[in-house]
C-alpha cells in the first residue's frame, strides 16, 4: 500500500479546488493507498477557505487546512505542509489546475518501485503558459542546470514526489522548492524525472512575478551551490 501526503499551497484559488480535489481523488481509486491532502491557504482574500472547508464532506480520504496569518509564499507554505505532514512521502502539487492529478500515479508508481530513488519529478510537456513565462524559465533552467549539473530540464514542476526525512534535512531558504532536485542530488540522492501534462489555467491569474522570479532564481543559484559544496566537504 501506498502512503503518502498530499501537499498543496494555495493563495486565492477558490474556482479551482473543487476540481482539483474531485481529480485527485478520481486519479487514485485504482490504487492501493492511504493519503491525506494538506492544504496550506497562504492568506487567501478570497473565499478559498471556504471551499475547502466545503469540499472536506465529499471525500473518504482526509482534507487538512492550515492557515498563514500573511502572505508568506509558496515555499514557506509547502515547508510547513511537510513539517505537518503524517507520512514519509510527500506529492506536492499547484492549486491553479495546471499540474494534471492523472499523472500522480505514474510519478507514484516509478517512487515507489525504485527504492533507492528519493525523488521523481514531473517535467512538463507542451506547456500551456505564456511565451515570457516559458522563456525566463528556460533561462532559468539552462544557468541552474548548467552550474548545478541537477540534470533536470523543468525544476519549476510543482508535481513531485519525494522523502520527506531528507528534504528536512536541508536547511530552508525562500524559494527552496524550486531546488529540490539540485539539493536531492546533491546530497548524495538518486533522483529520476517524468515527462507530465500541462494545462492552461481555467480560473484566475498567475501569483507570482516572471521577472522577480527569474531574478530570485539565479541568486539562489549560488545558495544552493554553496549549501551542496559545504555538505560534500566532509564525505
Amino acid at each position: 500500500m501506498y502512503k503518502f501526503s498530499v501537499v498543496i499551497p494555495i493563495f486565492n484559488e477558490e474556482l479551482n479546488l473543487s476540481e482539483l480535489f474531485y481529480e485527485i481523488d478520481k486519479s487514485l481509486q485504482d490504487i492501493d493507498c492511504k493519503y491525506e491532502i494538506i492544504t496550506i491557504d497562504d492568506a487567501s482574500t478570497d473565499n478559498s477557505v471556504k471551499k475547502i472547508e466545503y469540499n472536506k464532506n465529499f471525500y473518504d480520504f482526509k482534507i487538512r487546512i492550515e492557515k498563514n496569518k500573511n502572505n508568506l509564499g509558496q515555499s514557506y507554505s509547502i515547508s510547513k505542509g511537510i513539517n505537518l505532514s503524517n507520512y514519509k512521502t510527500i506529492i506536492t502539487i499547484d492549486a491553479d489546475g495546471q499540474n494534471d492529478p492523472k499523472d500522480i500515479p505514474k510519478l507514484l508508481k516509478l517512487y515507489f518501485d525504485n527504492t533507492d530513488i528519493k525523488l521523481v519529478g514531473g517535467i512538463r510537456a507542451n506547456r500551456k503558459d505564456s511565451f515570457i513565462k516559458r522563456y525566463s524559465s528556460k533561462i532559468a533552467n539552462y544557468y541552474r542546470k548548467k552550474i548545478l549539473k541537477d540534470d533536470c530540464d523543468d525544476t519549476g514542476c510543482s508535481l513531485k514526489v519525494f522523502d520527506k526525512e531528507i528534504f528536512l534535512k536541508f536547511p530552508y531558504f525562500d524559494g527552496i522548492h524550486r531546488f529540490l532536485p539540485a539539493l536531492y542530488k546533491g546530497y548524495g540522492f538518486k533522483t529520476k524525472f517524468s515527462f507530465v501534462n500541462h494545462r492552461e489555467r481555467k480560473y484566475g491569474i498567475s501569483k507570482y512575478g516572471t521577472f522577480s522570479r527569474l531574478v530570485n532564481g539565479l541568486r539562489d543559484i549560488k545558495k544552493v551551490k554553496r549549501m551542496i559544496r559545504d555538505v560534500n566537504q566532509y564525505d
